[in-house]
């Protein structure tokens, strides 16, 4: 997209969705400049690639756009028009080759997010953009813009405004939620992609910080294989995150320690090994459970006060109840579900607000870790500036 047609836009927050908006617009002309509060862009983007920067998922477009639940419609198309394999062509369009791993998950070769945001920088750089660090928003006066900075306060009434100010966790990185005493019709924040507290006793301390693999975990309608992880303050890690939101709106957690074998074939194990046997023995040698996964069960079986038989230990096994005590706090969720809700939206406009768009994690929505944040981010980051500009670009032509 080529050629001026507007003026000037302000982004505020420099994250994902807010760098997005930022390329876009300054492609087409516009003069940008992105304000956050943070000394310095995309904290939260460089921690998420310090374990390896998932990008996106390699997956149908029905199996991608399911992930996201009861996603408004206005999500639903950003992610149609920018899912992952735009996402791919947009990490390859800095320098940045890609990966398929063998679950569908998308990284980049180097595994880390700054060699990408060092280039994408360059990139606005060369745009144009400019950026302006400790500038925290604090809503409008007379129709401009407001900020407190270093050098005191400070006012703009740009022509564009994107609003892509973060969710309400990891407050350390800038996204700290303080934004929604600035607008209406805001869903309260709650945990997404979270561990959960569990009131361990003394008998676990050996197993924990270990790793249970091999299980199914089951919540709600929710299930997951995936990998997670016994720590000092609960259960986490993204076998978890995948069944969080359940778990967090109150369904029960259990899992199935043995998920590769039904339930006739355990109490054939069983009944092999004899009748003297006691539970910890068949646990160990007739089924031959890992020790994080004997520990785990019987911790539970201890805190749900279940009879444990050889009769009862099948059933157990496949749909073992993990007793906790509820999401770990709100700041170290990996993400928030709630936000500004999109009934306050005009597509991806604020109502009452002609010219103010928002993107990103600020909106209310949700999904599981695996690449479906970061690109929910960018797409909507992408269809607010995109919005944005036919926006203004209606209002110079009725001029």
């Amino acid at each position: 997209m080529t050629g001026t047609i507007g003026r000037t836009a302000v982004v505020i927050g420099a994250g994902p969705a807010g760098l997005m908006a930022a390329d876009v617009l300054s492609q087409a002309g516009i003069a940008v400049t992105v304000a956050d509060r943070m000394p310095s862009v995309g904290r939260k983007f460089l921690m998420a690639g310090k374990s390896g920067l998932n990008l996106t998922k390699a997956e149908g477009a029905a199996q991608f756009r399911d992930a996201f639940g009861t996603a408004s419609p206005a999500l639903t198309q950003a992610l149609a028009d920018f899912g992952p394999a735009e996402v791919i062509a947009w990490a390859q369009s800095l320098d940045q080759p890609v990966f398929t791993g063998s679950t569908g998950r998308v990284f980049p070769v180097a595994m880390k997010a700054s060699p990408l945001l060092r280039a994408w920088l360059a990139r606005l750089a060369s745009a144009g953009v400019t950026f302006n660090t400790r500038w925290t928003w604090t809503g409008w006066l007379d129709g401009a813009l407001t900020f407190d900075t270093p050098n005191g306060t400070q006012r703009a009434a740009p022509d564009i405004t994107i609003l892509a100010v973060g969710g309400g966790s990891w407050r350390r990185l800038g996204s700290d939620g303080a934004w929604t005493s600035l607008l209406d019709d805001v869903a309260p924040f709650a945990p997404a992609n979270c561990a959960f507290r569990v009131a361990w006793s003394t008998f676990m301390a050996p197993s924990l910080g270990q790793p249970v693999k091999a299980t199914r975990l089951s919540a709600g309608a929710l299930t997951s294989r995936g990998e997670w992880v016994l720590t000092r303050e609960g259960i986490e890690g993204g076998g978890i995150y995948e069944v969080s939101s359940a778990i967090r709106d109150g369904a029960a957690l259990t899992v199935d320690l043995m998920p590769d074998l039904s339930r006739d074939q355990i109490t054939a194990r069983i009944t092999a090994r004899g009748t003297k046997a006691t539970i910890g023995q068949l646990l160990k040698s007739a089924l031959r459970l890992p020790p994080v996964k004997v520990a785990l069960f019987q911790e539970m079986t201890r805190a749900a006060r279940l009879s444990v038989s050889p009769a009862t230990l099948p059933h157990l096994l496949k749909a073992l109840p993990i007793v906790h005590a509820g999401p770990a706090a709100l700041d170290s969720a990996i993400s928030t579900a709630g936000g500004l809700r999109f009934s306050a939206l005009d597509g991806l406009m604020i109502r009452g607000r002609p010219g103010t768009f928002a993107a990103g994690e600020m909106l209310d929505w949700e999904a599981p870790t695996g690449g479906y944040l970061l690109t929910a981010c960018l797409a909507t980051g992408r269809a607010a500036a995109l919005a944005a500009l036919a926006h203004h670009q209606g209002g110079l032509q009725t001029r």
